[in-house]
């Protein structure tokens, strides 16, 4: 099927120029998300007659993002989940939860604008990308963690799995202590 876009579609074309597209993405994606119109003679002389208010609208939708995406571009967001002892979530982080994150934090972000290349299933800080015009993507980081406290040294570069590392060597060195103090006070008494 031939439309013509409304606006830039990723890895399809700029707005104004007919493409190919397959029946169900152009009837299920493109027609009802308002992003292409059939490429009829009567589309086509409607498009170019509304050309120009559709490019000013990109244009200022375009400059808005711009602002926003200057105060969201490298923000790193606070997300609390249960997990494992390794690290690992009982679930995972959604783009729900990320648009949440931003959005409690005074930031306007829709779920469909969050891009996850692939599902965060472990602690730690994962990079996002928003999507928040065709043309602006900004990267923001998300610190997923168990509490708050955990956050904070997630943030200043400890990893969870160092802290575990850490916190058994710290116990083998006690019990290690202890039996050496036992085994002291056993050679004393003979």
């Amino acid at each position: 099927m031939q439309v013509i876009l409304l606006q830039r579609v990723a890895k399809l074309g700029q707005m104004g120029e007919v493409v190919n597209v397959k029946d169900g993405y152009a009837r299920n994606y493109l027609l009802p998300q308002g992003k292409a119109l059939r490429a009829n003679d009567a589309n086509i002389k409607s498009f170019e007659a509304k050309k120009a208010q559709l490019e000013a609208q990109n244009l200022e939708t375009k400059k808005e993002a711009e602002a926003v995406a200057a105060k969201l571009d490298g923000q790193t967001f606070v997300i609390i989940r249960s997990a494992s002892d390794a690290g690992a979530l009982y679930g995972s982080v959604t783009t729900r939860d990320a648009a949440e994150a931003a959005t409690e934090s005074g930031f306007t972000v829709h779920r469909n604008q969050v891009v996850l290349d692939r599902p965060i299933k472990d602690l730690g800080l994962h990079t996002v990308t928003v999507v928040l015009h065709p043309e602006v993507t900004v990267k923001v980081s998300l610190n997923v963690a168990r509490s708050v406290e955990e956050a904070e040294l997630q943030a200043s570069g400890k990893s969870i799995q160092d802290l575990a590392a850490e916190a058994e060597a710290a116990a083998e060195f006690e019990i290690a202590e202890l039996f050496d103090d036992i085994g002291g006070a056993a050679s004393e008494d003979a």
